[in-house]
């Protein structure tokens, strides 16, 4: 090869080398499109049932709050806990209800309280929890947390879960 034409090659590459430099762009760049980074490439869907588990988890974490959902959904929830995959994992969402869109998340809470606690004061605990927790852990909105009250846990009340495990099995 001669010295002319190994020359001419350093001057382009070196050219081509500022141009980047100065705000053109790099080949890769161009082979990929002009994509950006590789961590907003493609789109994360997160199902309700997902949002539902964290807001289960989150509301049974405050102090006051009983159990989750209605007597009848505790009642069946209990014998479903008792059958061999029976759906151990629903028992974490029981009570909860969630419509999830593209960036934003509503909640439908159903919670018991024990006796003596502010429901008010429950009541807003709750909201804040769930609303850090998915907010966190999900990158969505939280625009609502409804929540209905639909029992009292009174202190010399049995719960429902505990009748059924003094029971025998077998009979």
């Amino acid at each position: 090869m001669s010295e002319t034409s190994t020359s001419n090659r350093s001057e382009n590459r070196s050219a081509s080398t500022t141009g980047q430099q100065a705000g053109g762009t790099s080949e890769q760049q161009q082979r990929r499109g002009g994509l950006g980074p590789a961590g907003s490439r493609g789109r994360t869907t997160i199902a309700d049932g997902v949002v539902e588990k964290i807001a289960g988890m989150a509301a049974r974490d405050v102090i006051g709050v009983h159990a989750m959902g209605g007597g009848m959904a505790r009642t069946f929830g209990a014998v479903r806990d008792r059958v061999p995959g029976g759906g151990g994992a629903r028992s974490v969402s029981r009570g909860v209800k969630a419509e999830v869109g593209e960036v934003q998340t509503a909640l439908d809470l159903e919670i018991v309280i024990d006796y003596g606690v502010s429901i008010s004061d429950v009541a807003r605990s709750v909201r804040e929890n769930v609303i850090s927790a998915v907010e966190r852990m999900t990158g969505l909105e939280v625009v609502e947390v409804n929540i209905a009250v639909s029992d009292v846990k009174l202190p010399d009340e049995e719960d429902e879960e505990e009748e059924d495990q003094d029971r025998p099995r077998l009979q």
